[in-house]
């Protein structure tokens, strides 16, 4: 399968006196687009480094003005990949834009908030920063017909979007490559970020949150499951984010007595990691998760095509004591717009009476298989 990436043409993005970030998941092709920007050429000449180098920690680490200039010396692109690894990197980075304004610098990273925080402060005006998600349906589309995406569709909800993913043909090999992203690069990233008491404790959170995609999220129900303190698991929540493994919706509310808004729903930033860290392959035929899937599958993608069409808005889910719900509400424009998820058409609900008596002007719609592509991309 033929894949379009949306950031395909970096030189649009990149300039001279400002760092050009690239977040994302590992795996998700974003080292994989730079060599492509780095083989077309038109960039003059090039450093390609990455934050596992330990010279290169070494003279970010020196802080040393003289230093990162000899680094960089005769090179119009400086690249550093993984760039959250180096200390420091921002402070460095700051200087090499202050006393080299000619010079192109593009940094990635797997943990976003870790790489911001090097950076954020040090770089403020000083960068531009970019998004890489899972294959999104949108960059799909930009290469096959919408009929072919259709047909591919339980593939899609099962085995997620990765790169590798959609490149690889057969049940056991795709499941095989998203075991060893789950249980290898994913969790890798995520104890090298932080202390935690192991692998297991966080594997056996993720597959709590697993079977709860939808639902609202206590912490202190999952501290009683774990074992674990309700700051423990806060903790965890966070790194989870921070790694690009889980997204958090907070709940919409106007009216605080009758809306849920203290808890958090959750969302996996790929179905088919989800699927691997519970070993769960099966057709949709036979399993009882469908609309978890779908429910998960159509929040990622409308959150892919927002940040690539850049559609601003603020996120929430909106729910109501007695049960009275929509999946994802947009506010932007100045307006809502409700969302209801459901992967069988024919029980598509009504819009909820509280929904539509508490704010009459947010519109409702129900996102099923017969027009989600025209929701998504």
């Amino acid at each position: 399968m033929k894949i379009h990436r949306h950031y395909d043409q970096l030189e649009a993005y990149s300039q001279p006196g400002k760092v050009l970030m690239i977040y994302g998941p590992r795996q998700v092709g974003k080292t994989t687009l730079v060599k492509q920007y780095l083989e077309s050429g038109g960039h003059g000449r090039y450093r390609f480094d990455t934050g596992d180098n330990a010279k290169t920690q070494g003279y970010f680490a020196s802080r040393n003005l003289d230093d990162l200039l000899a680094y960089t010396e005769g090179y119009d692109l400086l690249v550093i990949d993984e760039a959250q690894r180096i200390p420091h990197v921002g402070i460095g980075l700051k200087m090499l834009v202050d006393h080299r304004p000619d010079i192109h610098i593009i940094a990635t990273g797997s943990s976003s908030s870790t790489l911001a925080g090097e950076v954020g402060e040090p770089l403020t005006g000083r960068k531009r920063t970019l998004t890489l998600y899972p294959v999104a349906q949108l960059e799909l589309l930009a290469e096959h017909p919408p009929i072919e995406l259709r047909e591919r569709l339980e593939e899609y909800l099962i085995f997620g979007s990765y790169p590798t993913v959609l490149t690889t043909s057969g049940h056991q090999a795709k499941a095989s490559l998203l075991e060893e992203l789950a249980h290898s690069y994913l969790l890798k990233d995520i104890l090298e970020l932080e202390r935690v008491k192991g692998a297991k404790i966080l594997l056996d959170l993720l597959r709590l949150l697993a079977f709860q995609i939808g639902s609202e999220v206590s912490l202190s129900e999952l501290g009683r499951q774990l074992q674990l303190d309700t700051k423990t698991v806060a903790r965890y929540l966070d790194l989870f984010e921070r790694s690009f493994v889980l997204f958090n919706v907070r709940g919409f509310s106007r009216n605080l007595r009758k809306e849920v808004t203290k808890k958090s729903k959750y969302y996996f930033y790929d179905n088919g990691i989800r699927n691997a860290l519970i070993a769960n392959f099966n057709g949709l035929s036979l399993r009882n998760d469908a609309g978890q899937l779908w429910e998960n599958f159509i929040f990622m993608e409308r959150l892919k095509k927002r940040s690539y069409t850049s559609i601003p808005a603020n996120i929430y889910f909106w729910r109501t004591w007695d049960q009275q719900e929509v999946d994802i509400v947009e506010e932007r424009e100045g307006n809502l717009f409700g969302y209801e998820c459901k992967w069988n058409p024919r029980k598509a609900p009504a819009p909820p009476k509280d929904w539509i008596r508490q704010y009459p002007n947010a519109t409702f719609k129900v996102i099923t298989q017969t027009e989600y592509l025209s929701f998504i991309t």
